[in-house]
């Protein structure tokens, strides 16, 4: 006779309440940056925000046309962008990859399209299924096709001036260096959409590698927090891991240089673990800081500023913001340069007059025309030998010669005099100043 012994009752799990839905969810917030920073990319060559024309020896800036030689105003500019991709680097970590990167912003578009391609063909249900594959590679290639036209022209747009551009893209131009330049950079850019996307960023560039050397233990990461044992929230439904766009698993390291911070891994986390009663296991820290110690820290350190090396970094950044401010607000719309040429003292002219050269460079560094007006102070009836007064200059244009600056002859017992040259454009609220001497000879001949 057999003994059955009564099976012990299996403990009771008790099921928590959903909690509400999070209050912030990365993935909508990431994409309205990415048509923002789109919308910014492709903008910006037109509206010269920023480009360098290279077949002018021009760099705009802030609608500033800059020329090659105002060194300042470059180099203010190119200290300040190398300081804020530092800093990004250094206190948000890879949120620039994620956030603003064109490289991530048209390799997951690219997957968007893809996708809604592979949905719509789909909808062809009399035709076969290899007919439906067929059909959404081609209607991705030819989307691609269009956009890769479009981005190289705006890329290229950087360097060449777009109307110039346009007008080789419709004509075909395919044997001077812009069009050839538009022509291969079309080519790259469909390429990396149908081919190399996301592999780019933990292949080839180098961001992801000099965030390795810049970051500390005090930069923002995406960090995955959970007990052990029993203790252990996880219930590895793994969608973190399936929605990751970089193929990787955050619950293994928050230091996967694959990683790019952007958040979509929190999103899931916190969708499914919620409906189960749990708040997320993925958050975005700084550091390995866990997220109640976080949210109890003063403002400042919530922003970033959690020691000396970040304040130095915006101290220094504010100084280049100011040095390029004063730069640009000191800088002269038109150039003026006027030096005396004393290869020739002085020369005495058929109506009696004394002449003196004059070297004089006027140079028009805004986008529309402006007239330059010139007058001498100092030495009665005095005048340049100009063609013209105003001097009229286009846009860009630059009116370089030398000029005789004539005036009557002064029997005062003195062979140098001090004089003023003056000139004001059409804009400018005072005109430039130089001081010179003209030379006369002391006795009439």
């Amino acid at each position: 006779m057999s003994i059955q012994t009564e099976a012990s009752p299996k403990p009771k799990i008790e099921r928590l309440p959903p909690l509400p839905p999070q209050e912030t969810v990365y993935r909508p917030i990431r994409k309205r940056f990415h048509l923002a920073f789109f919308l910014a990319f492709v903008a910006a060559p037109f509206t010269n925000l920023m480009r360098f024309d290279i077949p002018r020896q021009r760099f705009y800036f802030a609608g500033q046309e800059l020329w090659i030689s105002e060194f300042a105003i470059i180099f203010f500019a190119m200290m300040l962008l190398m300081f804020v991709i530092a800093a990004s680097a250094i206190i948000h970590g890879r949120i620039y990859c994620s956030y603003a990167c064109p490289q991530m912003i048209f390799s997951e578009w690219s997957q968007s399209v893809e996708r809604w391609a592979g949905r719509l063909a789909q909808k062809l249900k009399s035709a076969s299924p290899k007919a439906r594959k067929l059909a959404a590679r081609g209607l991705f290639y030819a989307v691609l096709l269009v956009a890769s036209v479009f981005l190289a022209f705006v890329f290229t747009s950087y360097f060449v001036e777009p109307r110039d551009l346009l007008g080789r893209l419709l004509h075909f131009d395919l044997v001077t260096v812009g069009g050839i330049t538009g022509a291969v950079t079309t080519l790259i850019t469909f390429l990396d959409f149908t081919l190399v996307r996301q592999k780019f960023c933990t292949t080839v560039c180098p961001y992801g590698y000099i965030q390795g050397m810049l970051q500390d233990k005090h930069t923002l990461l995406v960090s995955y927090q959970d007990g052990t044992g029993e203790a252990k929230d996880c219930i590895e439904c793994k969608k973190c891991v399936r929605v990751c766009e970089m193929g990787i698993d955050i619950r293994e390291s928050p230091y996967q240089i694959e990683c790019v911070h952007c958040g979509d891994c929190i999103d899931a986390c916190e969708d499914v673990l919620r409906k189960l009663g749990k708040p997320g296991l993925i958050h975005y820290a700084w550091g390995e800081t866990p997220k109640a110690v976080a949210a109890q820290e003063p403002w400042y350190r919530r922003w970033g500023f959690r020691d000396a090396k970040r304040v130095v970094i915006l101290l220094i950044m504010i100084f280049y913001l100011v040095g390029l401010a004063m730069a640009l607000s000191l800088r002269r719309p038109v150039l003026v340069e006027i030096n005396p040429d004393r290869s020739t003292l002085f020369k005495v002219l058929e109506d009696g007059r004394i002449a003196n050269l004059i070297r004089l460079k006027l140079a028009n560094r805004t986008g529309k025309a402006t007239q330059v007006r010139l007058w001498v102070e100092g030495l009665a009836g005095a005048e340049l030998a100009l063609p013209a007064n105003p001097v009229t200059l286009q846009p860009g244009e630059t009116f370089e010669r030398t000029v005789e600056l004539r005036a009557p002859f002064i029997q005062d017992g003195q062979d140098v005099h001090h004089i003023r040259i003056l000139a004001q454009a059409d804009a400018a609220r005072k005109a430039d100043i130089e001081e010179m001497t003209f030379i006369t000879p002391l006795k009439r001949k």
